[in-house]
């Protein structure tokens, strides 16, 4: 950010237009990144100090998840999020913001660490009287000796890119946790990743029967 207003602020009437508009850009995206950052950093320390407690109202889980699609719309120009709504799919009572923020943490990864192109697919059901997400693609999953591992605050692949903090997956596992449930991750025999979160969560359905 710093470089790109310097280089600016320094070359303003020799620069182009389309040099000038590039380096808004990068401003931006960094702007965002670091935004995300210090958003993850806050909220692994609240989660940590016990004061992030789940606010519950009712959540159409349809909507909740393309509303995540749409906030990762720019970030997913080289991927393809597929995600079919369920007609029948129940409202649940769950903390929305906790929710999303589990969804994003996952598809972000996800947007991050697999090959161009890859597909990122999105299902949600009720099962067993409990809310059901899951989150697969079908890019190269994970190294065996890191799956235990990637949870794990500031825990970054060996592979990594740089940049990050580590802390999106952990985060991911701390609001569901908080919200009771679990988070399993799993390699896929075809390749790929396939992350499952399954949160308890009282339903509009008269009874909870998966």
């Amino acid at each position: 950010i710093i470089g790109a207003i310097d280089t600016i602020n320094g070359n303003e009437t020799k620069l182009p237009e389309s040099i000038i508009s590039e380096l808004h850009n990068e401003i931006k995206i960094a702007g965002f990144r670091l935004n995300r950052q210090v958003e993850n950093l806050l909220s692994m320390s609240r989660l940590e100090a016990g004061i992030l407690k789940p606010k519950i109202d009712w959540c159409d889980m349809n909507e909740l998840i393309f509303s995540v699609i749409n906030e990762n719309k720019d970030n997913s120009k080289d991927h393809r999020i597929v995600f079919e709504p369920q007609e029948h799919l129940p409202l649940y009572k769950i903390d929305r913001g906790f929710v999303e923020q589990i969804i994003h943490n996952i598809v972000h990864n996800a947007l991050q660490y697999t090959p161009k192109n890859s597909l990122i697919k999105i299902e949600v059901a009720h099962v067993n009287g409990k809310c059901q997400l899951i989150i697969s693609d079908n890019g190269t999953g994970f190294p065996k000796n890191e799956i235990d591992l990637v949870f794990d605050k500031f825990y970054r692949l060996s592979h990594s890119a740089t940049g990050g903090t580590g802390l999106g997956l952990s985060i991911a596992k701390g609001f569901t946790e908080a919200l009771g449930g679990t988070i399993y991750l799993e390699n896929l025999p075809t390749g790929g990743a396939k992350f499952t979160v399954v949160i308890p969560a009282e339903s509009s359905f008269i009874s909870n029967v998966g």
